[in-house]
């Protein structure tokens, strides 16, 4: 399927989506929304998407949700609903997917951008990117997950500090605080964070999802029921092909071959 607003291309193992409306900064309007929803879909059912990289074409990342179409409807609240609805989608795909999420943060990410970046897995940024909440500068409240996992990732002052003053951050500062886990020169961005993902996507895809299911119910259980969901998961994964070849190769002192099974 080809898209209008974005570009997806999967390549040994790796998928990379580039949100394309640099003209208008990489905004996401409806459309966008939309393609997005299914290209997280797309990803999420091909087994052949064992890693994903999200970046933005040209000088910016994203920066949000596209307020000119927002100003022009005859109905912004239906149409943020539908948005909002289909990002949100997209993303709860991605988390719930084997496939670990890298945002290649090429540019300034600014509120629903800046969210992406939040539910990414991992994320690599340019040493000139900057990262703003900025939604209630335009009057508006935070969507993109980012209530959900900006407290998880960067502790509730912080995340309230980001989405009340909307603090612009520089690159470093963001890796300061958590939300990257790496700062290379503008040209590097892309290749860093492709490099990576195609390192993950030779490794147990199965075991890694299982690492993000662990995760992201980490908060909502206590001691033992978290344990117990250990216990469970760990045993169903030594279950897997993926699981017995790594065990067999530990045990016979050679380096692992996974076929994200």
């Amino acid at each position: 399927m080809a898209y209008e607003t974005l570009d997806l291309d999967v390549s040994e193992g790796v998928a990379t989506l580039t949100l394309d409306r640099q003209d208008s900064a990489n905004t996401i309007n409806p459309l966008m929304g939309r393609e997005l929803s299914d290209a997280a879909l797309r990803c999420d059912d091909d087994p052949a998407v064992r890693a994903v990289v999200i970046t933005g074409r040209g000088s910016m990342f994203c920066a949000g949700g596209d307020l000119g179409e927002m100003a022009t409807s005859d109905s912004p609240r239906s149409l943020l609903k539908q948005m909002a609805g289909d990002l949100h989608m997209a993303l709860s795909r991605f988390a719930r997917a084997d496939a670990p999420v890298i945002a290649a943060v090429n540019g300034t990410a600014a509120g629903a951008g800046f969210s992406l970046v939040l539910a990414t897995d991992l994320a690599v940024a340019s040493n000139k990117a900057k990262f703003t909440m900025a939604y209630t500068n335009a009057g508006l409240s935070p969507d993109g997950s980012s209530t959900f996992y900006a407290p998880r990732r960067l502790g509730d002052r912080r995340a309230r500090e980001l989405m009340l003053t909307n603090r612009v951050l520089s690159a470093e500062e963001a890796l300061d605080w958590g939300i990257v886990n790496e700062v290379v020169a503008p040209e590097e961005v892309l290749a860093t964070a492709q490099a990576l993902a195609a390192k993950l996507a030779a490794g147990p895809t199965r075991a890694y999802g299982a690492v993000k299911a662990l995760l992201n119910e980490s908060f909502e259980h206590g001691l033992e029921a978290q344990m117990e969901l250990e216990a469970r998961t760990i045993a169903d994964m030594a279950a897997t092909p993926d699981g017995q070849e790594g065990i067999a190769a530990f045990v016979g002192k050679r380096k692992p071959v996974f076929t994200g099974a």
